[in-house]
Parts: C-alpha cells; sequence; structure tokens
C-alpha cells in the first residue's frame, strides 16, 4: 500500500470537506488513516487459498461447523465499517483443515472492501477450491455503518447472507446446519 498517497488523500477530503488539516486535532489524522487502512485492507493482496494447503485425510464427512468468527469489513460503497460474525459449515469429503485456517479465510476476504453478499460466496468458493468438500454452507451476520449513519439510520438492524455450495444446497443438509446456528 502506498502510505505517502492514502496520507495526501485524506489531507485533500478534509480540504474539500472544508477542513484545515494543519489544524491541531487534525494534523495527525492523515497518517492515523493511513495506518488504519494497512489493517483494514491487509487482504487486498493476501490469496485466501495459503490457509488451505495444508489439509489431512477425513475420517468422518460430518458436518463440520465453525460458530460466530468474528468478521470486520470496510463496504465497498461507503468506506464505512460493517461487523459481526461468520457461521461456516462444510461437509468434509476426502480432506479436513485446522479449524483456526477457516477463520483465517474469513479474516483475509473481509479485509477488502467487500459487500457482504459477496463476501460469503467468496469464503464458500475459497473452501469449494481449497478443500473440494461435498458442501459448503456461510451464513454472514453483520451491523453496517453505512445503514446505522446515514441514509435509513438503522443501527439495530443486522444483515444475514447466505451462500450455499454442493450438498448444503439441498434443504435437508442446509436446515441440520442452519439449526445449529441458531443454538
Amino acid at each position: 500500500m502506498d502510505s505517502e498517497r492514502i496520507q495526501r488523500a485524506v489531507r485533500e477530503l478534509l480540504e474539500a470537506i472544508g477542513e484545515n488539516p494543519d489544524r491541531a486535532e487534525l494534523r495527525d489524522t492523515p497518517e492515523k488513516v493511513s495506518e488504519s487502512y494497512q489493517e483494514f485492507f491487509k487482504g487486498v493482496a493476501a490469496d485466501p487459498l495459503e490457509y488451505l494447503q495444508e489439509s489431512f485425510p477425513a475420517d468422518s464427512t460430518e458436518l463440520v461447523m465453525l460458530k460466530d468468527i468474528e468478521l470486520v469489513s470496510i463496504c465497498e460503497h461507503h468506506l464505512l465499517p460493517f461487523t459481526g460474525v461468520a457461521h461456516v459449515a462444510f461437509l468434509p469429503d476426502k480432506k479436513i483443515i485446522g479449524l483456526g485456517r477457516i477463520a483465517k479465510v474469513v479474516e483475509v476476504l473481509a479485509s477488502r472492501p467487500q459487500l457482504q453478499e459477496n463476501l460469503g460466496n467468496q469464503i464458500a468458493d475459497a473452501i469449494v477450491e481449497g478443500l473440494n468438500p461435498k458442501g459448503v454452507l456461510v451464513v454472514l451476520e453483520a451491523k453496517h455503518q453505512c445503514v446505522a449513519s446515514r441514509g435509513a439510520r438503522q443501527p439495530e438492524v443486522n444483515t444475514l447472507t447466505s451462500s450455499a455450495r454442493g450438498l448444503m444446497e439441498k434443504p435437508e443438509y442446509r436446515q441440520e446446519a442452519m439449526g445449529l446456528i441458531s443454538k
């Protein structure tokens, strides 16, 4: 990332809204925003499949679920955060992965300018590509600052999205996973 360019852009933004970027309270803002962006967007150049390389033979093909994986992302429409949790379920075929690796896939893909609707699909597709499971279900629950602080101004609204692949597209498999999520 180009830290200097981000800082110049933040100065320009402050000037464009009628602020003085040299005012004492704003003097360090361009640098702080640049530092924040380094973290918010660390997934832009990262490959989520990197975390799915080291797998193990699967002795079981029963449902595996990680529930309540925390996520922080930035809405690509408004550059405001959305925060929430991801629930990721998959039906192994021939291999499984260290469970923390699934959380890393969520983190990498969330650390990009994103739309929640696309994020769930990207997580599901990465797991399909990396593990070739019989099925995947990703359910995301998030609160969006663009909904809370502008436009609709609904701070308590949760947005839920789901993305299913393979057997998890079938109601009987999806129902088991959704039941576990709601517990």
